[in-house]
């Protein structure tokens, strides 16, 4: 198992990507690095889930080309609306992505699509970090 920066309280990641098959390796991937984990298929998954009482995730990793309704960069921009707290990391194919940022957004993706699993741990654990700095903690 590869040591983590897990958050000790339990809250999840969301893998949002609707490439059923990408979406499963990451997710597997990150649950075998000891993350719960939840997928959402597509940007109405994402946001159901994120629109629900029970909502415990903490950072969402996104394909900015998500389909259903809205892509990555929409869903980043909806949950700073729903979920301030969550950090979102954005994936995707650079050429694809930015075109797409440049209509929604100035940020681009944060790691390229097929995932690195090595990249994507590292982008965790910066997040993370991050977030004990913000909260003091």
């Amino acid at each position: 198992m590869v040591e983590t920066d897990r958050p000790d309280d339990g809250r999840s990641i969301m893998v949002a990507d609707s490439d059923v098959l990408v979406r499963h390796a990451i997710a597997d991937y990150l649950r075998h690095c000891g993350y719960p984990v939840v997928e959402a298929a597509s940007f109405e998954e994402a946001i159901e889930v994120a629109e629900a009482a029970e909502f415990n995730t903490w950072l969402v990793l996104c394909d900015a080309q998500l389909r259903g309704g809205g892509n990555g960069f929409a869903l980043r921009a909806r949950l700073a609306e729903l979920r301030p707290e969550v950090t979102v990391i954005l994936a995707g194919n650079f050429d694809a992505a930015a075109k797409a940022a440049g209509e929604l957004c100035e940020d681009g993706p944060h790691v390229a699509r097929p995932y690195d699993s090595s990249v994507v741990i590292d982008r965790i654990r910066r997040a993370r970090a991050a977030r004990q700095r913000d909260q003091g903690g």
